[in-house]
């Protein structure tokens, strides 16, 4: 039987001083990936260390979950003692080591401070602003336009997302940036002082998403439109039963195959010489999605998920019924996945876990979090030599 394949990042140390989702996100990427994270904390935690959700015995599962395969050291940072610890670590972690990614903005955890003693440091410090003023997801979520472009036509008010888009972002830029500059300390053995501001990564997806040039050339910001798709046709429809349905036709063919299992292919024919439109383009789809959907809601609202299922199958139609977290948590299929382990996390118990999504040999298993400061005195001692 081979041998089983090295994690691709195996040898690899990073100090990670860090808390909220960001940097533990893009510290976590890393140690799923093989390398060796220590995650350092102050003494009893971190601000997220009773981050919601909880288990319930109260246990953060939002720090178990992004701090899987970690290490776990406390130092007491008010002390002197403790911050000569960490640059101690910083400066005795072996040539593969002297990276730290952080988004704490303390003088003795700067790069001109712990370079002092590790001239190759890779420093990656996350800010909120480029200035250095603070900032987190939602406040730069307010800024960049999104909620006030969510949410049905006829809303007034901003509609602010479920999910931190700007702080996961962050989290993978991050890990990227730190093996970039991996990269060029073994090219040239020089280290880099990296920041990297999540206003910044907010500011820069929605550009390349075209929503800034689109406003900066028409003057108009993006229409609110529901559930619809923004320049083709694709919207939610409820069904009989009372379960809601995605709809998504990017192409020709989907739309086809739409209309023909919907039994609407004359009729929309029929529309399209009466509007002078081409549905086989995503301008006449979009333009006409009232009507279209219309039509659509009636066989909709018709048919369960399940003829839903069977009249769509070996179609190109891309459709999916919404789910809420405790359906998908329930779902028997949820551990065939190949990102889901169970895994017994300490301090609260057997969870599924999720690991890498990138498949590549060397990364399949999911280790879960460690306890807070668990690994403190074996670390300590690796330091000393012991």
């Amino acid at each position: 039987m081979p041998a089983e394949e090295a994690a691709p990042l195996a040898g690899l140390r990073v100090l990670e001083i860090s808390s909220f989702v960001a940097a533990p996100l893009g510290g976590m990427t890393l140690a799923q990936l093989g390398a060796e994270v220590i995650r350092i904390d102050p003494i009893g935690g971190a601000a997220d260390v009773t981050r919601w959700p909880l288990a319930p015995n109260g246990k953060s599962l939002y720090w178990a979950g992004l701090n899987k395969g970690k290490r776990s050291v406390t130092l007491d940072f008010r002390d002197q003692r403790g911050r000569e610890i960490l640059s101690e670590l910083v400066a005795g972690s072996g040539p593969d080591g002297g990276i730290v990614l952080t988004n704490a903005a303390f003088p003795w955890l700067s790069y001109a401070e712990l370079s002092k003693n590790r001239p190759d440091l890779i420093h990656l410090q996350i800010t909120g602003r480029a200035d250095g003023t603070a900032a987190v997801d939602y406040t730069v979520n307010a800024t960049i336009g999104f909620p006030l472009a969510t949410g049905p036509a006829e809303l007034a008010d901003p509609v602010n997302h479920v999910l931190p888009a700007w702080d996961v972002a962050c989290g993978l830029y991050a890990a990227v940036g730190l093996l970039a500059a991996e990269r060029h300390r073994r090219r040239t053995g020089q280290g880099r002082a990296i920041t990297l501001p999540l206003a910044d990564v907010a500011l820069a997806v929605t550009g390349h998403l075209g929503f800034l040039a689109e406003a900066w050339l028409t003057g108009d910001s993006r229409p609110r439109i529901g559930n619809h798709l923004y320049g083709g046709f694709a919207r939610d429809f409820r069904t009989y039963g009372g379960d809601s349905v995605m709809i998504v036709t990017l192409t020709r063919r989907h739309f086809t195959d739409l209309a023909r299992v919907t039994g609407l292919t004359e009729t929309f024919g029929g529309l399209e010489k009466l509007l002078g439109a081409d549905f086989a383009d995503d301008a006449g789809r979009y333009q006409h999605r009232e009507v279209i959907a219309a039509l659509l809601a009636p066989w909709f609202a018709r048919h369960t998920v399940a003829e839903i299922a069977e009249a769509f199958a070996g179609t190109s139609v891309l459709w999916e019924r919404y789910r809420t977290f405790a359906e998908l948590a329930a779902d028997p299929a949820l551990l065939a996945s190949r990102v889901v382990r169970m895994v017994s996390q300490p301090g609260i118990g057997e969870v599924p876990a999720t690991g890498l999504p990138l498949a590549q040999p060397g990364t399949g298993g999911i280790a879960p979090a460690p306890e807070l400061g668990s690994d403190t005195a074996a670390v300590l001692r690796e330091l000393r030599g012991e």
